[in-house]
């Protein structure tokens, strides 16, 4: 396939989403919405990608970096005034085209791969995306001629009730032989009750003036749902969690009930890996085989090894790195820590900005005291050591390897490999105090009354 280029709108303010923040950039399992734009482009073949960019746009600038080239839409005046912007950085191209929203996360590569395909396959000027609907609602409708070929799109509130009837609508995605857009997008005007300059009539120019238009029918409708309220954000993060699960399932992870779990496009697991349920994987989040996560667990931009059981009621933060056979249990948090092979950290204790080595036993309520209220030090527990119940360790310390904490103890100094510490005060029993206490409490009450 020839390469060809991508060009994505992203310059819509997204009223409904009542948000400062552009809707390109709201996140979708994981993922900022024009990272699933342009990652899906990529992976079809683009060689470039141009980014239109108008509300927010200096956000989407910074966060695309030098991903895709950024164009600027001053005045949102509709989808072809937003295409045309990406002129200059189109001319002299001579391949096919995608234009694309930016707000259609679920769109595969593969999809794009097929819409470019048939595009050059049936000599078309431009190929338009489209879905079938049992209930089409207000999209766009897709009017096909005797040959199959498409003849018009009619926007909803144009449309005779016949052309309403029809289920075939369009998407907002097109593919076109660069030169042919080139060459009518100058033509558009916004004589409409909108004042708007719209890419559908593209369409219609290309049509009226004897240029083939295709179609490629989305074999998926879901794909082709777009994003413009938090509530249709939520319904396409459903569609890429399942098509997620879906794929997680089939290369031989179990997850016990996929309604109650979520987990983000990025993550990757490993084969016989259980996931119980309300278990929430996020991120770039890289779990082993043979694992054990769950229930009500959290893991984001994490790593883990093979054969670790993790929670229930654990948090594993980014920065963590797990090796194999490690086991985190309930009620515990690890923060940008590294934990070595064998190690244990079974329940109720916080493991933040530490060094753990292999074969340790990390006792109930044991915590890296890591902050001292203006930087974050670094706890080190080499192989092999004990670390006693609700035991403080104090940044920065060093316990040495087999060395034991004691019990209780809130240690601020290195212990020497294959030492015992204990920093506690000696106990002090005091005798006759509780009687000693009540007599006073009634001495004072008499006088009180008095």
């Amino acid at each position: 396939m020839q390469p060809f280029l991508g060009v994505l709108l992203a310059a819509g303010q997204g009223k409904r989403m009542k948000s400062q923040i552009p809707k390109a950039l709201h996140q979708v399992a994981g993922e900022p919405m024009i990272d699933h734009a342009m990652n899906n482009l990529l992976k079809a073949g683009a060689a470039r990608i141009i980014v239109v960019v108008g509300h927010g746009g200096d956000q989407l600038v910074e966060h695309i970096g030098d991903r895709a080239e950024a164009v600027w839409q001053r005045e949102q005046l509709g989808s072809g005034h937003a295409t045309m912007q990406a002129i200059p950085a189109l001319e002299g191209f001579h391949g096919a085209v995608v234009v694309a929203p930016a707000d259609v996360p679920a769109l595969r590569s593969s999809t794009i791969e097929r819409l470019v395909h048939q595009h050059a396959a049936g000599g078309y000027a431009a190929t338009v995306l489209t879905m079938v609907l049992d209930d089409p609602a207000h999209y766009g409708r897709v009017v096909r001629n005797s040959h199959g070929d498409v003849a018009a799109i009619v926007e909803y509130r144009d449309a005779s009730e016949h052309i309403r009837a029809i289920r075939e609508v369009n998407t907002g995605v097109y593919c076109f032989n660069c030169p042919d857009l080139l060459k009518e997008l100058p033509g558009l005007t916004n004589d409409n009750d909108q004042g708007e300059y719209y890419l559908t009539d593209v369409i219609e120019m290309l049509v009226r003036h004897g240029r083939p238009v295709g179609a490629v029918v989305l074999d998926d409708p879901a794909e082709g749902l777009g994003i413009n309220s938090r509530e249709e954000l939520a319904q396409v993060g459903q569609v890429l969690r399942f098509r997620k699960h879906r794929d997680l399932m089939q290369d031989g992870v179990t997850i016990v009930d996929p309604a109650t779990t979520y987990i983000d496009m990025g993550v990757e697991i490993g084969r016989d890996t259980v996931i119980e349920p309300f278990t929430v994987l996020c991120g770039r989040t890289v779990i082993g085989r043979g694992c054990h996560v769950g229930p009500y667990v959290c893991v984001r931009d994490a790593a883990m090894g093979d054969g670790c059981v993790i929670g229930p009621f654990s948090y594993i933060r980014p920065g963590t790195r797990l090796a194999d056979k490690v086991k985190v249990g309930d009620f515990v948090e690890v923060k940008n820590s590294t934990v070595g092979q064998g190690t244990k950290i079974p329940h109720l204790s916080y493991v933040g900005d530490a060094d753990l080595g292999s074969g340790i036993n990390v006792g109930a309520g044991t915590i890296t005291c890591n902050y001292d209220g203006e930087r974050k030090h670094r706890t080190i527990i080499e192989d092999g050591a004990f670390i006693g119940a609700n035991s403080n360790l104090v940044a920065p310390v060093r316990v040495g390897r087999e060395a034991y904490i004691a019990t209780g103890s809130t240690i601020t100094d290195h212990v020497p490999a294959g030492a015992l510490g204990i920093a506690r005060a000696r106990q002090q029993n005091k005798e006759g105090w509780v009687e000693r206490r009540k007599q006073s409490r009634q001495t004072q009450a008499s006088r009180e009354d008095n």
